[in-house]
Protein backbone atom coordinates (compact mmCIF):
# COMPACT_ATOMS: atom_id res chain seq x y z
CA UNK A 1 0.00 0.00 0.00
CA UNK A 2 1.40 3.38 -1.00
CA UNK A 3 1.66 5.94 1.78
CA UNK A 4 0.67 9.59 1.24
CA UNK A 5 3.22 12.21 0.22
CA UNK A 6 6.46 11.53 -1.63
CA UNK A 7 7.49 7.89 -1.31
CA UNK A 8 9.57 6.35 -4.09
CA UNK A 9 11.62 3.17 -4.39
CA UNK A 10 14.60 2.76 -6.71
CA UNK A 11 16.35 -0.59 -7.15
CA UNK A 12 19.73 -1.15 -8.78
CA UNK A 13 20.51 -4.66 -9.94
CA UNK A 14 23.67 -6.20 -11.33
CA UNK A 15 26.55 -8.53 -10.58
CA UNK A 16 29.13 -8.05 -7.86
CA UNK A 17 31.96 -6.06 -9.43
CA UNK A 18 29.71 -3.89 -11.60
CA UNK A 19 29.95 -0.99 -9.16
CA UNK A 20 26.46 -1.10 -7.71
CA UNK A 21 27.61 0.64 -4.53
CA UNK A 22 28.71 3.78 -6.39
CA UNK A 23 25.34 4.78 -7.87
CA UNK A 24 23.76 3.83 -4.56
CA UNK A 25 26.09 6.15 -2.66
CA UNK A 26 25.52 8.97 -5.14
CA UNK A 27 21.74 8.70 -4.90
CA UNK A 28 21.89 8.44 -1.11
CA UNK A 29 23.94 11.65 -0.87
CA UNK A 30 21.76 13.40 -3.39
CA UNK A 31 18.58 12.64 -1.45
CA UNK A 32 20.17 13.46 1.90
CA UNK A 33 21.41 16.85 0.67
CA UNK A 34 17.85 17.69 -0.35
CA UNK A 35 16.50 16.73 3.07
CA UNK A 36 14.76 13.64 1.68
CA UNK A 37 14.70 10.67 4.04
CA UNK A 38 16.35 7.56 2.64
CA UNK A 39 16.62 3.89 3.63
CA UNK A 40 18.68 1.39 1.63
CA UNK A 41 18.76 -2.41 1.80
CA UNK A 42 21.30 -4.37 -0.21
CA UNK A 43 20.57 -7.99 -1.08
CA UNK A 44 23.98 -9.30 -2.11
CA UNK A 45 25.90 -12.55 -2.34
CA UNK A 46 29.00 -13.69 -0.46
CA UNK A 47 31.26 -13.76 -3.52
CA UNK A 48 33.63 -11.07 -4.76
CA UNK A 49 32.58 -11.09 -8.43
CA UNK A 50 29.44 -12.39 -10.08
CA UNK A 51 26.18 -13.42 -8.49
CA UNK A 52 23.12 -11.21 -8.36
CA UNK A 53 23.12 -8.10 -6.19
CA UNK A 54 20.06 -5.95 -5.73
CA UNK A 55 20.26 -2.62 -3.92
CA UNK A 56 16.92 -1.06 -2.99
CA UNK A 57 16.82 2.63 -2.07
CA UNK A 58 13.60 4.06 -0.72
CA UNK A 59 13.24 7.83 -0.42
CA UNK A 60 10.43 9.70 1.27
CA UNK A 61 9.39 13.05 2.69
CA UNK A 62 8.93 11.34 6.09
CA UNK A 63 11.15 9.13 8.22
CA UNK A 64 11.14 5.51 7.02
CA UNK A 65 12.50 2.30 8.50
CA UNK A 66 11.89 -0.27 5.72
CA UNK A 67 12.64 -0.64 2.02
CA UNK A 68 8.94 -0.69 1.25
CA UNK A 69 6.57 -3.00 -0.61
CA UNK A 70 6.90 -2.04 -4.28
CA UNK A 71 9.57 -0.95 -6.75
CA UNK A 72 8.91 2.22 -8.71
CA UNK A 73 12.09 2.27 -10.77
CA UNK A 74 14.74 -0.32 -11.62
CA UNK A 75 18.20 0.39 -12.94
CA UNK A 76 19.33 -2.78 -14.72
CA UNK A 77 23.10 -3.06 -15.03
CA UNK A 78 22.94 -6.51 -16.63
CA UNK A 79 20.58 -8.85 -18.47
CA UNK A 80 20.08 -11.02 -15.39
CA UNK A 81 18.45 -8.16 -13.49
CA UNK A 82 16.06 -7.49 -16.37
CA UNK A 83 15.13 -11.17 -16.60
CA UNK A 84 14.55 -11.55 -12.84
CA UNK A 85 12.57 -8.43 -12.07
CA UNK A 86 10.72 -7.00 -15.08
CA UNK A 87 7.72 -9.30 -14.70
CA UNK A 88 7.16 -8.13 -11.11
CA UNK A 89 6.79 -4.44 -11.96
CA UNK A 90 3.37 -2.82 -12.06
CA UNK A 91 1.83 0.13 -13.86
CA UNK A 92 3.69 3.39 -13.26
CA UNK A 93 7.09 1.78 -12.83
CA UNK A 94 10.09 2.63 -14.99
CA UNK A 95 13.08 0.55 -16.14
CA UNK A 96 16.41 2.14 -17.06
CA UNK A 97 18.87 -0.06 -18.96
CA UNK A 98 21.83 0.03 -21.32
CA UNK A 99 20.35 -0.81 -24.71
CA UNK A 100 23.84 -1.66 -26.01
CA UNK A 101 24.00 -4.80 -23.88
CA UNK A 102 20.52 -5.55 -22.47
CA UNK A 103 17.42 -6.78 -24.30
CA UNK A 104 14.17 -6.06 -22.43
CA UNK A 105 11.38 -8.57 -22.05
CA UNK A 106 7.67 -7.80 -22.35
CA UNK A 107 6.67 -5.37 -19.59
CA UNK A 108 3.28 -5.16 -17.95
CA UNK A 109 0.90 -2.47 -19.14
CA UNK A 110 1.90 0.94 -17.84
CA UNK A 111 5.60 0.11 -17.27
CA UNK A 112 7.91 2.61 -18.96
CA UNK A 113 11.03 1.20 -20.60
CA UNK A 114 13.92 3.69 -20.69
CA UNK A 115 16.60 2.32 -23.05
CA UNK A 116 19.81 4.30 -23.15
CA UNK A 117 22.68 3.71 -25.57
CA UNK A 118 25.58 4.22 -23.20
CA UNK A 119 28.20 3.84 -25.92
CA UNK A 120 26.72 6.65 -27.98
CA UNK A 121 26.25 8.98 -24.99
CA UNK A 122 29.57 8.28 -23.27
CA UNK A 123 31.67 7.74 -26.36
CA UNK A 124 33.53 4.69 -27.58
CA UNK A 125 36.21 3.37 -25.28
CA UNK A 126 34.58 4.89 -22.21
CA UNK A 127 34.78 3.15 -18.84
CA UNK A 128 32.16 0.41 -18.51
CA UNK A 129 31.12 1.90 -15.18
CA UNK A 130 29.93 5.00 -17.03
CA UNK A 131 26.59 3.24 -17.44
CA UNK A 132 26.10 3.89 -13.72
CA UNK A 133 26.52 7.64 -14.22
CA UNK A 134 24.14 7.52 -17.17
CA UNK A 135 21.52 5.65 -15.15
CA UNK A 136 21.74 8.11 -12.24
CA UNK A 137 21.24 11.07 -14.56
CA UNK A 138 18.20 9.48 -16.21
CA UNK A 139 16.68 8.55 -12.86
CA UNK A 140 17.11 12.06 -11.52
CA UNK A 141 15.65 13.65 -14.64
CA UNK A 142 12.46 11.62 -14.57
CA UNK A 143 12.15 12.37 -10.83
CA UNK A 144 12.36 16.09 -11.54
CA UNK A 145 15.70 16.73 -9.83
CA UNK A 146 17.67 19.58 -11.37
CA UNK A 147 21.00 18.74 -13.01
CA UNK A 148 22.99 21.05 -10.73
CA UNK A 149 22.25 18.68 -7.83
CA UNK A 150 23.71 15.75 -9.78
CA UNK A 151 26.77 17.79 -10.72
CA UNK A 152 27.43 18.69 -7.07
CA UNK A 153 27.26 15.07 -5.93
CA UNK A 154 29.46 13.82 -8.81
CA UNK A 155 32.06 16.40 -7.84
CA UNK A 156 31.99 15.13 -4.26
CA UNK A 157 32.06 11.44 -5.28
CA UNK A 158 34.98 11.60 -7.72
CA UNK A 159 37.01 14.62 -6.56
CA UNK A 160 39.64 12.43 -4.90
CA UNK A 161 40.29 10.74 -8.28
CA UNK A 162 41.11 13.91 -10.15
CA UNK A 163 39.43 16.73 -12.06
CA UNK A 164 39.58 14.86 -15.36
CA UNK A 165 37.42 12.00 -14.08
CA UNK A 166 34.99 14.46 -12.49
CA UNK A 167 34.65 16.38 -15.74
CA UNK A 168 34.12 13.19 -17.75
CA UNK A 169 31.36 11.98 -15.43
CA UNK A 170 29.64 15.37 -15.47
CA UNK A 171 29.79 15.46 -19.28
CA UNK A 172 28.28 12.01 -19.64
CA UNK A 173 25.64 12.72 -17.00
CA UNK A 174 24.59 15.91 -18.80
CA UNK A 175 24.22 14.06 -22.10
CA UNK A 176 22.13 11.35 -20.42
CA UNK A 177 20.01 13.93 -18.60
CA UNK A 178 19.17 15.73 -21.85
CA UNK A 179 18.48 12.43 -23.61
CA UNK A 180 16.04 11.47 -20.88
CA UNK A 181 14.24 14.81 -21.05
CA UNK A 182 13.71 14.31 -24.79
CA UNK A 183 12.62 10.67 -24.70
CA UNK A 184 11.08 9.59 -21.38
CA UNK A 185 8.02 10.64 -19.41
CA UNK A 186 8.62 12.05 -15.92
CA UNK A 187 7.11 10.01 -13.11
CA UNK A 188 3.99 11.18 -11.30
CA UNK A 189 5.82 11.42 -7.95
CA UNK A 190 8.25 14.26 -8.47
CA UNK A 191 10.95 14.76 -5.83
CA UNK A 192 10.10 17.54 -3.36
CA UNK A 193 12.02 20.80 -3.21
CA UNK A 194 15.15 20.84 -1.03
CA UNK A 195 14.84 21.35 2.72
CA UNK A 196 17.37 21.13 5.57
CA UNK A 197 19.99 18.53 4.64
CA UNK A 198 20.33 15.21 6.43
CA UNK A 199 23.37 13.04 7.13
CA UNK A 200 23.95 9.53 5.78
CA UNK A 201 25.32 6.65 7.80
CA UNK A 202 25.47 2.87 7.86
CA UNK A 203 24.26 0.84 10.81
CA UNK A 204 27.69 -0.41 11.82
CA UNK A 205 29.02 3.14 11.68
CA UNK A 206 26.36 4.10 14.22
CA UNK A 207 27.57 1.35 16.57
CA UNK A 208 31.20 2.43 16.19
CA UNK A 209 30.49 6.14 16.59
CA UNK A 210 28.43 5.49 19.69
CA UNK A 211 31.22 3.44 21.24
CA UNK A 212 33.75 6.17 20.50
CA UNK A 213 31.47 8.76 22.07
CA UNK A 214 31.02 6.51 25.11
CA UNK A 215 34.77 6.56 25.72
CA UNK A 216 35.92 3.26 24.24
CA UNK A 217 39.72 3.15 24.11
CA UNK A 218 40.21 -0.47 23.02
CA UNK A 219 38.46 -2.27 20.17
CA UNK A 220 39.32 -5.76 19.02
CA UNK A 221 37.85 -7.94 16.27
CA UNK A 222 38.38 -10.68 13.75
CA UNK A 223 36.58 -9.76 10.49
CA UNK A 224 33.26 -11.57 10.23
CA UNK A 225 30.41 -10.19 8.18
CA UNK A 226 28.09 -8.54 8.86
CA UNK A 227 29.95 -6.99 11.82
CA UNK A 228 33.10 -5.95 9.94
CA UNK A 229 31.88 -2.42 9.27
CA UNK A 230 32.46 -1.60 12.94
CA UNK A 231 36.10 -2.63 12.59
CA UNK A 232 36.48 -0.60 9.40
CA UNK A 233 35.21 2.59 11.06
CA UNK A 234 37.29 2.04 14.19
CA UNK A 235 40.45 1.40 12.19
CA UNK A 236 39.89 4.47 10.00
CA UNK A 237 39.37 6.79 12.97
CA UNK A 238 41.51 5.13 15.66
CA UNK A 239 44.55 7.41 15.47
CA UNK A 240 42.52 10.63 15.56
CA UNK A 241 40.35 9.43 18.46
CA UNK A 242 43.07 7.75 20.51
CA UNK A 243 41.53 4.27 20.29
CA UNK A 244 43.70 1.17 20.18
CA UNK A 245 42.30 -1.12 17.48
CA UNK A 246 43.51 -4.69 17.04
CA UNK A 247 42.59 -7.25 14.38
CA UNK A 248 43.80 -10.59 15.71
CA UNK A 249 43.90 -14.20 14.60
CA UNK A 250 40.59 -15.49 15.93
CA UNK A 251 37.64 -14.65 18.16
CA UNK A 252 39.12 -16.45 21.16
CA UNK A 253 42.00 -13.99 21.13
CA UNK A 254 39.54 -11.16 20.50
CA UNK A 255 37.52 -11.74 23.66
CA UNK A 256 40.57 -12.47 25.81
CA UNK A 257 42.24 -9.22 24.75
CA UNK A 258 38.98 -7.33 25.30
CA UNK A 259 38.65 -8.74 28.83
CA UNK A 260 42.31 -7.94 29.53
CA UNK A 261 42.03 -4.37 28.34
CA UNK A 262 38.86 -3.86 30.38
CA UNK A 263 40.57 -5.28 33.47
CA UNK A 264 43.31 -2.71 32.99
CA UNK A 265 40.71 0.05 33.05
CA UNK A 266 39.92 0.71 29.38
CA UNK A 267 36.39 0.84 28.14
CA UNK A 268 36.61 -2.10 25.73
CA UNK A 269 34.40 -3.52 23.01
CA UNK A 270 34.47 -6.31 20.46
CA UNK A 271 32.08 -7.41 17.73
CA UNK A 272 31.42 -10.50 15.64
CA UNK A 273 28.61 -12.61 14.23
CA UNK A 274 27.15 -15.85 15.60
CA UNK A 275 29.96 -18.12 14.46
CA UNK A 276 32.59 -15.91 16.06
CA UNK A 277 30.50 -15.42 19.17
CA UNK A 278 30.48 -19.20 19.61
CA UNK A 279 34.24 -18.99 20.15
CA UNK A 280 33.88 -16.04 22.51
CA UNK A 281 31.51 -17.66 24.98
CA UNK A 282 34.20 -18.85 27.40
CA UNK A 283 35.41 -15.26 27.56
CA UNK A 284 31.89 -14.13 28.44
CA UNK A 285 31.98 -16.44 31.44
CA UNK A 286 35.45 -15.23 32.40
CA UNK A 287 34.23 -11.63 32.44
CA UNK A 288 31.22 -12.74 34.48
CA UNK A 289 33.29 -14.56 37.09
CA UNK A 290 35.95 -11.86 37.36
CA UNK A 291 33.28 -9.12 37.29
CA UNK A 292 34.98 -7.24 34.48
CA UNK A 293 32.80 -4.93 32.34
CA UNK A 294 32.99 -5.57 28.60
CA UNK A 295 30.59 -4.85 25.75
CA UNK A 296 30.17 -7.35 22.91
CA UNK A 297 28.19 -6.93 19.70
CA UNK A 298 26.73 -9.96 17.93
CA UNK A 299 25.51 -9.00 14.45
CA UNK A 300 23.27 -11.92 13.57
CA UNK A 301 23.26 -13.50 10.13
CA UNK A 302 21.45 -16.56 8.80
CA UNK A 303 22.86 -19.69 10.45
CA UNK A 304 23.75 -22.21 11.74
CA UNK A 305 27.49 -22.69 11.18
CA UNK A 306 28.71 -20.54 8.29
CA UNK A 307 25.07 -20.26 7.23
CA UNK A 308 24.30 -17.54 4.72
CA UNK A 309 26.88 -14.83 5.50
CA UNK A 310 25.12 -12.02 3.62
CA UNK A 311 21.54 -12.60 4.78
CA UNK A 312 19.66 -11.53 7.88
CA UNK A 313 18.04 -13.51 10.69
CA UNK A 314 17.10 -13.21 14.37
CA UNK A 315 18.52 -16.63 15.12
CA UNK A 316 21.10 -16.12 17.88
CA UNK A 317 18.88 -15.20 20.82
CA UNK A 318 19.25 -18.44 22.73
CA UNK A 319 22.95 -18.54 21.90
CA UNK A 320 23.54 -15.33 23.81
CA UNK A 321 21.05 -16.24 26.55
CA UNK A 322 23.16 -19.32 27.26
CA UNK A 323 26.54 -17.79 26.54
CA UNK A 324 29.12 -19.62 28.66
CA UNK A 325 28.51 -22.23 31.30
CA UNK A 326 27.21 -21.55 34.76
CA UNK A 327 24.85 -19.01 36.24
CA UNK A 328 26.03 -15.40 36.30
CA UNK A 329 24.67 -11.90 35.63
CA UNK A 330 24.84 -10.32 32.21
CA UNK A 331 23.06 -7.61 30.26
CA UNK A 332 21.49 -8.41 26.87
CA UNK A 333 19.65 -6.01 24.60
CA UNK A 334 18.52 -5.77 20.98
CA UNK A 335 18.33 -2.20 19.61
CA UNK A 336 15.57 -1.46 17.11
CA UNK A 337 17.56 0.78 14.70
CA UNK A 338 20.97 2.40 14.20
CA UNK A 339 19.74 5.56 15.96
CA UNK A 340 18.41 3.52 18.87
CA UNK A 341 21.77 1.75 19.09
CA UNK A 342 23.66 5.04 18.94
CA UNK A 343 21.58 6.55 21.74
CA UNK A 344 21.64 3.38 23.87
CA UNK A 345 25.27 2.21 23.64
CA UNK A 346 26.69 4.86 26.02
CA UNK A 347 24.08 3.75 28.56
CA UNK A 348 25.13 0.13 28.02
CA UNK A 349 28.76 0.99 28.84
CA UNK A 350 27.66 2.89 31.95
CA UNK A 351 25.57 -0.06 33.12
CA UNK A 352 28.35 -2.56 32.38
CA UNK A 353 30.75 -0.43 34.44
CA UNK A 354 28.29 0.18 37.27
CA UNK A 355 27.36 -3.49 37.66
CA UNK A 356 30.72 -4.93 36.55
CA UNK A 357 29.41 -7.50 34.09
CA UNK A 358 29.49 -8.41 30.41
CA UNK A 359 26.94 -6.72 28.16
CA UNK A 360 25.84 -8.27 24.86
CA UNK A 361 24.22 -6.22 22.11
CA UNK A 362 22.21 -8.24 19.58
CA UNK A 363 22.11 -6.59 16.18
CA UNK A 364 21.50 -8.26 12.82
CA UNK A 365 22.47 -7.74 9.21
CA UNK A 366 19.31 -5.73 8.55
CA UNK A 367 20.32 -3.06 11.08
CA UNK A 368 24.10 -3.19 10.74
CA UNK A 369 24.28 -3.28 6.94
CA UNK A 370 21.58 -0.71 6.26
CA UNK A 371 22.34 2.76 4.91
CA UNK A 372 19.94 5.51 5.94
CA UNK A 373 19.60 9.21 6.56
CA UNK A 374 19.75 10.70 10.03
CA UNK A 375 19.15 14.16 11.44
CA UNK A 376 22.58 15.19 12.82
CA UNK A 377 20.89 17.12 15.62
CA UNK A 378 19.85 13.79 17.16
CA UNK A 379 23.47 12.70 17.64
CA UNK A 380 25.21 13.50 20.91
CA UNK A 381 28.91 12.70 20.67
CA UNK A 382 29.53 13.73 24.29
CA UNK A 383 27.15 11.54 26.31
CA UNK A 384 27.32 11.15 30.07
CA UNK A 385 30.10 8.74 31.06
CA UNK A 386 29.79 7.00 34.43
CA UNK A 387 32.54 4.50 35.31
CA UNK A 388 30.81 3.27 38.47
CA UNK A 389 32.69 2.46 41.70
CA UNK A 390 36.12 2.59 40.10
CA UNK A 391 39.15 3.15 42.33
CA UNK A 392 41.91 4.92 40.43
CA UNK A 393 44.21 6.12 43.23
CA UNK A 394 45.28 5.03 46.72
CA UNK A 395 42.79 5.70 49.51
CA UNK A 396 41.57 4.62 52.95
CA UNK A 397 41.18 0.94 52.07
CA UNK A 398 44.79 0.54 50.99
CA UNK A 399 46.19 -2.65 52.45
CA UNK A 400 42.75 -3.99 53.41
CA UNK A 401 41.20 -4.08 49.96
CA UNK A 402 38.67 -6.78 49.07
CA UNK A 403 38.04 -6.86 45.35
CA UNK A 404 34.87 -8.94 45.77
CA UNK A 405 33.62 -7.40 48.97
CA UNK A 406 30.13 -8.42 50.04
CA UNK A 407 27.77 -5.46 49.69
CA UNK A 408 24.01 -5.03 49.82
CA UNK A 409 23.86 -4.13 46.12
CA UNK A 410 26.29 -6.89 45.11
CA UNK A 411 28.58 -4.25 43.58
CA UNK A 412 32.11 -4.32 44.96
CA UNK A 413 34.45 -1.33 44.54
CA UNK A 414 36.79 -2.08 41.61
CA UNK A 415 40.42 -1.00 41.79
CA UNK A 416 42.53 -0.71 38.68
CA UNK A 417 45.60 -2.96 38.66
CA UNK A 418 48.81 -1.41 39.97
CA UNK A 419 47.43 0.99 42.57
CA UNK A 420 49.59 0.74 45.73
CA UNK A 421 47.82 -1.01 48.57
CA UNK A 422 45.09 -2.41 46.32
CA UNK A 423 46.83 -5.54 45.12
CA UNK A 424 44.36 -8.34 44.54
CA UNK A 425 43.83 -11.67 42.82
CA UNK A 426 41.59 -11.86 39.75
CA UNK A 427 40.98 -15.34 38.38
CA UNK A 428 38.32 -17.41 36.68
CA UNK A 429 38.02 -19.80 39.64
CA UNK A 430 35.42 -19.14 42.31
CA UNK A 431 36.92 -17.02 45.05
CA UNK A 432 36.61 -15.33 48.40
CA UNK A 433 35.99 -11.56 48.83
CA UNK A 434 39.76 -10.95 48.76
CA UNK A 435 40.10 -12.93 45.53
CA UNK A 436 41.72 -16.01 47.06
CA UNK A 437 40.47 -19.08 45.21
CA UNK A 438 38.03 -21.22 47.14
CA UNK A 439 39.53 -24.39 45.69
CA UNK A 440 42.95 -23.40 47.06
CA UNK A 441 41.59 -23.60 50.59
CA UNK A 442 38.82 -26.15 50.37
CA UNK A 443 35.46 -26.11 48.66
CA UNK A 444 33.33 -24.38 51.25
CA UNK A 445 29.63 -24.59 50.22
CA UNK A 446 28.56 -21.59 52.31
CA UNK A 447 31.26 -19.36 50.84
CA UNK A 448 30.43 -20.52 47.32
CA UNK A 449 26.74 -19.79 47.89
CA UNK A 450 27.43 -16.34 49.34
CA UNK A 451 29.62 -15.28 46.43
CA UNK A 452 27.15 -16.53 43.82
CA UNK A 453 24.33 -14.68 45.56
CA UNK A 454 26.48 -11.53 45.71
CA UNK A 455 26.92 -11.55 41.95
CA UNK A 456 23.32 -12.39 41.19
CA UNK A 457 21.97 -9.68 43.51
CA UNK A 458 23.30 -7.10 41.05
CA UNK A 459 20.53 -8.09 38.66
CA UNK A 460 17.86 -6.58 40.93
CA UNK A 461 19.46 -3.16 40.73
CA UNK A 462 20.13 -3.54 37.02
CA UNK A 463 16.49 -4.41 36.30
CA UNK A 464 15.36 -1.35 38.23
CA UNK A 465 17.65 0.81 36.06
CA UNK A 466 16.08 -0.44 32.82
CA UNK A 467 12.85 1.06 31.43
CA UNK A 468 9.95 -1.44 31.39
CA UNK A 469 8.23 -2.28 28.08
CA UNK A 470 5.23 -0.23 27.00
CA UNK A 471 2.48 -0.59 24.43
CA UNK A 472 2.56 2.07 21.70
CA UNK A 473 -0.72 2.94 20.04
CA UNK A 474 -4.42 2.62 20.76
CA UNK A 475 -5.03 0.92 24.14
CA UNK A 476 -8.17 -0.85 22.85
CA UNK A 477 -6.60 -2.22 19.66
CA UNK A 478 -7.99 -5.31 17.95
CA UNK A 479 -4.48 -6.75 17.66
CA UNK A 480 -1.20 -6.20 19.48
CA UNK A 481 1.89 -6.93 17.40
CA UNK A 482 4.80 -8.09 19.55
CA UNK A 483 8.35 -7.73 18.31
CA UNK A 484 11.99 -7.41 19.32
CA UNK A 485 15.08 -5.88 17.79
CA UNK A 486 15.04 -5.01 14.10
CA UNK A 487 11.36 -5.79 13.44
CA UNK A 488 10.30 -2.48 15.05
CA UNK A 489 10.34 -0.42 11.86
CA UNK A 490 8.44 -2.80 9.63
CA UNK A 491 5.86 -3.48 12.35
CA UNK A 492 5.19 0.22 12.76
CA UNK A 493 4.67 0.74 9.04
CA UNK A 494 2.41 -2.31 8.85
CA UNK A 495 0.33 -0.81 11.67
CA UNK A 496 -0.12 2.38 9.63
CA UNK A 497 -1.25 0.38 6.61
CA UNK A 498 -3.66 -1.70 8.69
CA UNK A 499 -5.14 1.48 10.16
CA UNK A 500 -5.92 2.66 6.61
CA UNK A 501 -7.79 -0.63 6.15
CA UNK A 502 -9.81 -0.11 9.32
CA UNK A 503 -7.88 -2.54 11.52
CA UNK A 504 -6.73 -1.02 14.81
CA UNK A 505 -3.34 -2.45 15.85
CA UNK A 506 -0.86 -1.40 18.52
CA UNK A 507 2.73 -2.44 19.22
CA UNK A 508 4.58 -3.99 22.16
CA UNK A 509 8.30 -4.04 21.43
CA UNK A 510 11.12 -5.46 23.55
CA UNK A 511 14.66 -4.10 23.57
CA UNK A 512 15.99 -5.00 27.03
CA UNK A 513 16.05 -8.81 27.14
CA UNK A 514 18.20 -9.72 30.18
CA UNK A 515 17.27 -8.93 32.85
CA UNK A 516 13.64 -9.09 31.74
CA UNK A 517 10.63 -7.17 33.05
CA UNK A 518 8.55 -10.35 33.32
CA UNK A 519 5.78 -9.01 35.58
CA UNK A 520 5.24 -5.87 33.50
CA UNK A 521 5.30 -7.85 30.25
CA UNK A 522 2.76 -10.37 31.54
CA UNK A 523 0.44 -7.62 32.74
CA UNK A 524 0.58 -5.82 29.40
CA UNK A 525 0.10 -8.95 27.32
CA UNK A 526 -2.78 -10.17 29.46
CA UNK A 527 -4.63 -6.91 28.79
CA UNK A 528 -4.48 -7.32 24.99
CA UNK A 529 -7.41 -8.62 22.94
CA UNK A 530 -5.26 -10.59 20.50
CA UNK A 531 -1.48 -10.94 20.34
CA UNK A 532 0.62 -11.81 17.28
CA UNK A 533 4.41 -12.01 17.50
CA UNK A 534 6.70 -11.14 14.56
CA UNK A 535 10.12 -12.79 14.26
CA UNK A 536 12.86 -13.33 11.66
CA UNK A 537 13.47 -16.96 12.60
CA UNK A 538 11.92 -20.40 12.18
CA UNK A 539 10.98 -21.59 15.64
CA UNK A 540 9.85 -18.42 17.39
CA UNK A 541 12.90 -17.96 19.58
CA UNK A 542 11.69 -14.85 21.35
CA UNK A 543 8.27 -16.35 21.96
CA UNK A 544 9.93 -19.30 23.67
CA UNK A 545 11.87 -16.88 25.85
CA UNK A 546 8.81 -14.76 26.57
CA UNK A 547 6.84 -17.85 27.57
CA UNK A 548 9.67 -19.11 29.78
CA UNK A 549 9.77 -15.79 31.65
CA UNK A 550 6.03 -15.04 31.87
CA UNK A 551 4.10 -18.21 31.06
CA UNK A 552 2.19 -16.20 28.44
CA UNK A 553 1.38 -17.75 25.05
CA UNK A 554 0.51 -15.45 22.17
CA UNK A 555 -2.41 -16.06 19.81
CA UNK A 556 -0.51 -16.01 16.54
CA UNK A 557 2.88 -15.90 14.87
CA UNK A 558 4.38 -14.27 11.78
CA UNK A 559 7.79 -15.69 10.94
CA UNK A 560 10.25 -15.27 8.10
CA UNK A 561 13.45 -17.25 7.75
CA UNK A 562 14.49 -17.12 4.08
CA UNK A 563 17.30 -14.64 4.76
CA UNK A 564 15.37 -11.61 3.53
CA UNK A 565 13.70 -9.12 5.88
CA UNK A 566 9.97 -8.53 6.26
CA UNK A 567 8.18 -6.06 4.04
CA UNK A 568 5.18 -4.22 5.49
CA UNK A 569 2.67 -6.04 3.29
CA UNK A 570 3.86 -9.40 4.66
CA UNK A 571 2.64 -8.41 8.11
CA UNK A 572 -0.51 -6.68 6.86
CA UNK A 573 -1.62 -9.73 4.89
CA UNK A 574 -0.76 -12.14 7.71
CA UNK A 575 -2.72 -10.13 10.29
CA UNK A 576 -5.73 -9.94 8.00
CA UNK A 577 -5.57 -13.67 7.33
CA UNK A 578 -5.35 -14.58 11.01
CA UNK A 579 -8.20 -12.22 11.91
CA UNK A 580 -10.30 -13.91 9.24
CA UNK A 581 -9.75 -17.35 10.77
CA UNK A 582 -6.55 -18.40 9.03
CA UNK A 583 -3.80 -20.50 10.55
CA UNK A 584 -2.14 -19.01 13.66
CA UNK A 585 1.28 -19.28 11.98
CA UNK A 586 1.95 -17.17 8.90
CA UNK A 587 5.16 -17.57 6.87
CA UNK A 588 5.27 -14.89 4.14
CA UNK A 589 6.51 -15.93 0.72
CA UNK A 590 8.13 -13.51 -1.68
CA UNK A 591 8.01 -14.28 -5.40
CA UNK A 592 10.82 -11.90 -6.34
CA UNK A 593 14.10 -13.78 -6.09
CA UNK A 594 16.96 -11.49 -5.16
Amino acid sequence: MEMSGFDYVISIGGAAGQGIATPGNILARLFARRGIHMYAYNAYQSIIRGGHSFLTIRCSDREIRTHGDVINLIICLNQDTMDRHLEHLGSGASVIFNSDTIVPGEPAEGVQLCPVGVGELAGKGSNKLMQNTVAIAVACQILGIEFSAIEDVLNFQFSAKGEELVAENVRVAKAAYNHSASNFQPVEQQAPQPTAPLAVWAGNQAFAMAAAGAGVKFYCAYPMSPSTGILHWMAANARELGIMVRQVEDEISVVCMTVGAAHAGCRSMCATSGGGFALMTEGVGAAGMMEIPIVMVNVQRAGPSTGVPTKTEQGDLWQVLGASQGDFPKLILAPRSPLDAFQTIPEVFNLADKYQLPAIILSDLLISDETSTINPELLDMQPLIDRGELITEAGDEAGNYERYKFTESGISPRALPGIPGYEHVVATDEHMPDGVLISDEFTHPHKRRAMLEKRQSKMDGLLADLPPPAIVGAPDADVTLVGWGSTAGVIQEAIEQLAALGVVVNHLHFKWLVPFHADEADELLSSCKRTIIVENNYSGLFHRYLRSETGFTVDGHIRKYDGEPFKPHHIVEAVQDQLNGGEPLSVPYEEIIV
